[in-house]
Formats: C-alpha cells, structure tokens, sequence
C-alpha cells in the first residue's frame, strides 16, 4: 500500500507547476487551523470567559461563513486573483486589528468588530486549490487523489497550527497565537492568488441559460444536448445550493463543523481543567494526525463502491468514535479518542468534495466546494458557540456532549439523504460537459 500510495501522488506532480499551486494554497490556507483556537486562547486568557471567546470566534466563523460563497461566486466569475487578493489584504489588516485591540484590553464589544470583517474576507484557498486541480486533471481516479491529498494536507495544518498557536499563547503571550495566521495568510495568499495565476481556472463570464439571447447558436446546439447536461445549463445562474444533491453534503459538514468548533474549545477547556493547559493543541493535533493518515491512505486506492455509500460510512464511523469523548478523563484518553476519531475526517470531506465535484457544471465548482467549507465554518460558530456558553455553566464535559450530539444528527442527516446523493452522483462527469 506504502508503493501505490507514493506511485498515486508523485503521479499527481509530474506536470510542471501543479507542485506550486499545490504548496502555495497549502501555506495561503495554514491560517486558517490557527485563527480559531487563536482567537479562543486570546479571549478565555484576556477577558477570563470561555463563553466570550466562543461568541469571538463564532463571529467571526458565521461571516467567514457568510462571505465565503460570496467571494467564491465572484470568483468564478471575475478569477482568483482579481478576487482575492485585495480579500486576502484586508482580511489580514483586520487580523491585526483584533491583536491590537485585545493587547489593549479594550471593551470586548470592540472586538467583535475586526472579528467579522476578517472573516468575512478570508475566502477558501483550499476550495480554490481544489478547483485548481480540478482543471488540470481529466482522470477520474487521479482527481480523487487529488482531492484526498488535498483533505490530508488540510489535516496537516491542523495538525501543526493548534499546537503553534497554543504554545505562542501559553508561552509568550495570549495574543502570539494570532500573530502566525497573519503572516501565512498573506504571504501564502500572495503566492497563490497572484504570484501562480496560470494555474488557476479560466473564467467563465456567462453561460448558455444567462445570456440566451446573445448566444442563440449555443442556444439551439443545447437543444441536442444530453438531458442531465440541459440540467445544469437551465439551472446555471442559481446558486450551487440549488443542484441535486448539494443540501445533503452541504447540511452534514455543517453538523461535522459544529462538532469541530464544540471539540476545540471542549479540549482548552479540559486540559485547563486536567492541569494541562499547554497540552490543548496536542490533543487537537493529534486528532488531525489520524485524519491525515487516513487521507492519505484513502486516496491511494482506487474505490469501486458507490461514492455515496462511503460518504455515509464515514460518517457513522465518525460518530461511533466520537461517542468515546463522553469517557474520557485525562489528557491521554482525549488523544487517543482524538486519533481514532480523525480516521474518518480526511476520508469523509474526500468524498464530500468529489460528490460536489459530480453534482455542479464546472464553471460554478468554485462556488460549490466553497459551500463544504462554509458550512463547516458555519457548523463551527455556531459548535464553539454553544459549548462556549454551556462550559461555563457546567463544565468542559458539557462541551463534548454537544460535539456528540451534532454528529448523532449528521449521522441522521447522511442516512436520509443518501438515497438523493446516489441519484444525483450518478451524473457523475456531466459537470464537465455542461462547462
């Protein structure tokens, strides 16, 4: 498995300059496994309230959240870097904007501010890779491979983002665990967006059901087109949210988001409570370890069961893991719940992206991967939120049932949607058609 792995993702790099855009959206997208434990370290140490730091980092989920589908859409129509980069400054100067203001301990209404402009300027460099690689690979498996890289190194960043973080904030000042992101993000942003603009997808100004009138030819050849290709050109000017299958994908990754957010700030919590505090991004690491070695091992076999029936696989076994939270009572059983439960993570939002992949035409892929980070994102708000608010009133245990609850209703969510995901996937390669 060791050999076919290796020979899979060398494969993935033997054209020139897919390695740049592969490791710059790697360094532009790093910030973003720091900015929320950050912000919760930050605010919990600062201002003395793990509710605080919960609505803080919420904040600034929800208008990620809220602006990342915004910028993906104009993305797809106007190109990375026109979008992004003047994004990616912006939400940087905001960034520090934050630092400062907690630094000076202003009023924490203050703070909610450059929370949210930041955020809702930071975009998606991992969906934009993704689209990336989706334009330079024409074979089915090797995009599956891609994507699973691509799942794998988001694990990586979260692997050794926590850690970072928590340890500038413990071990120099509870505003340090910020100051990384916003070299990252900039310098990562201004590789990627600006400096490997050849690299990125073509723009796709208008399609046949958006402008009908000024393309009749176009027009009449989609009349003969095949119907599932008609599909998606009728439906082109709507949102991704609007084709088949999208909502079941979309609704899981929010409750996988809401466990997220409700595990990270449970796990600051816990190991304050266990006398370990500095441990805090350990146990969030090695979560993200398993997952990367389970991406990585994922997306080196090529899979013949139905891409929907894995999807919800990985869900269940996700939940079955996470359930183990609810007995653990020292920071060694929090890491190995935390590694047992990330197996399913990276394989999961593998098969998220690729069922994404099948079910938009391609020129709005942008927009519709950007959707599975969103909700994430959203899904996280609303977790750290929550658990926040209920850790303060009755301790960090109550935080992880929060995590295990979201994931039994994403568990509930996968099962009844899977008939609609098997359906839909079945059009699978029609988005490259419809382009």
């Amino acid at each position: 498995m060791e050999g076919l792995a290796t020979r899979s993702y060398l494969a993935l790099f033997k054209v020139p300059g897919r390695l740049a855009f592969c490791a710059a959206g790697f360094v532009a997208r790093s910030s973003g496994a720091m900015v929320g434990i950050g912000m919760i370290l930050m605010v919990s140490m600062l201002y003395g309230s793990y509710g605080l730091a919960g609505a803080i980092g919420a904040t600034n989920a929800l208008a990620w959240a809220a602006g990342n589908t915004v910028l993906a859409r104009l993305v797809d129509r106007y190109g990375q870097n026109r979008v992004m980069v003047p994004a990616t400054i912006i939400s940087a100067a905001s960034l520090v904007g934050l630092i400062v203001a907690a630094w000076f301990r202003v009023p924490v209404a203050v703070l909610f501010i450059p929370s949210a402009i930041s955020g809702l300027t930071g975009g998606s460099p991992g969906a934009m890779v993704r689209a990336r690689w989706n334009h330079a690979l024409a074979e089915d498996a090797q995009l599956h491979a891609a994507f699973a890289l691509e799942s794998t190194l988001d694990e990586v960043t979260y692997i050794v983002g926590p850690m970072v973080a928590t340890v500038l904030a413990t071990a120099v000042h509870p505003t340090a665990g910020l100051i990384t992101p916003v070299v990252l993000s900039v310098v990562g942003g201004l590789w990627f967006y600006q400096g490997l603009r050849a690299s990125q997808p073509p723009v796709r100004l208008l399609s046949v059901a958006e402008s009908p009138s000024e393309q009749p030819e176009a027009a009449s050849d989609a009349l003969d087109a095949p119907k599932d290709v008609t599909r998606f050109g009728q439906t082109a000017d709507r949102f991704a949210l609007a084709f088949g299958g999208m909502l079941p994908v979309v609704f899981v990754s929010l409750l996988f988001g809401g466990t997220f957010g409700a595990i990270d700030i449970s796990v600051v919590a816990a190991t304050k409570f266990m006398g370990s505090p500095a441990l805090a991004g350990v146990v969030l690491a090695t979560m993200s370890l398993g997952s990367a070695l389970a991406g990585l091992t994922y997306g080196a076999r090529v899979w013949k069961s139905p891409l929907a029936r894995r999807f919800v696989i990985g869900v269940v076994v996700y939940a079955v893991a996470l359930a183990f939270l609810l007995t653990a009572y020292s920071v060694v059983a929090l890491v190995i719940v935390g590694f047992f439960s990330g197996l399913a993570i990276a394989p999961t939002f593998t098969n998220a992206n690729t069922l994404v992949q099948t079910l938009v035409p391609q020129h709005r892929l942008t927009e519709g991967l950007a959707w599975v980070g969103t909700s994430i994102g959203l899904g996280a708000a609303v977790g750290s939120a929550v658990a926040g608010r209920l850790i303060d009133d009755f301790g960090y245990r109550a935080g992880f049932i929060t995590a295990v609850a979201f994931v039994v209703v994403a568990v509930m969510m996968a099962l009844a949607g899977v008939r609609t995901l098997s359906r839909h996937s079945g059009v699978a390669g029609f988005s490259r058609e419809a382009a």
